[in-house]
């Protein structure tokens, strides 16, 4: 039998964001990927909501906007084909919630694949961005070399914000085999 609530990192993800945002918010998905937090975010902000939603690989952009439009929803997206350390170039709002999704694109180049450097960047405007009280989740995937690196560096960053500044909360599976995954969520203050 499947685990029903805590099996994936992505669905506790869901589950913290789910507890912030509103219908009307807007939010951004840092790493479009498949395009599967953007559905599920297009469903919690609602028609009069946005969704900003960054990728680097065209291909993700280009599936992402195709599953938009099928499900009647491109028009609460603002898709944006740049890497996620440019979140400020392209949102000026507060935002209630941000989700990150680190690694490559399942079943695609896992050459390409997010980078601590760009990623600390994304997350140090991310927390800028954010609404006091609003949320951002952190999905790290270290079963590959760059994303162990990834949660090396990300882990020594973000045991340094101020604790003034927001909560920051490490969950992680600790009798899973092969590197699982772990998420971090922040709420700022």
């Amino acid at each position: 039998m499947q685990a029903k609530y805590l099996s994936k990192a992505t669905d506790l993800a869901k589950n913290l964001i789910a507890m912030v945002v509103k219908k009307n918010d807007v939010v951004i998905d840092a790493t479009v990927g498949n395009g599967n937090d953007i559905l599920f975010l297009c469903d919690l902000v609602g028609e009069k909501g946005k969704v900003i939603g960054f990728d680097i690989q065209d291909i993700a952009i280009e599936n992402t906007e195709k599953k938009l439009r099928d499900k009647n929803m491109i028009d609460r997206v603002m898709l944006i084909n740049s890497g996620h350390e440019k979140l400020k170039e392209y949102v000026d709002t507060k935002v209630s919630a941000i989700m990150f999704n680190l690694g490559y694109l399942p079943g695609k180049n896992h050459e390409i694949t997010t980078k601590y450097k760009t990623t600390i960047e994304a997350v140090k405007q991310g927390i800028d961005l954010l609404e006091v009280n609003g949320i951002m989740t952190i999905a790290i995937y270290p079963g590959h070399k760059e994303g162990l690196k990834e949660k090396e560096e990300l882990l020594k960053y973000l045991s340094t914000i101020d604790q003034k500044q927001g909560n920051v909360l490490k969950m992680e599976f600790i009798n899973q085999i092969n590197n699982p995954p772990l998420l971090i969520a922040i709420e700022k203050k």
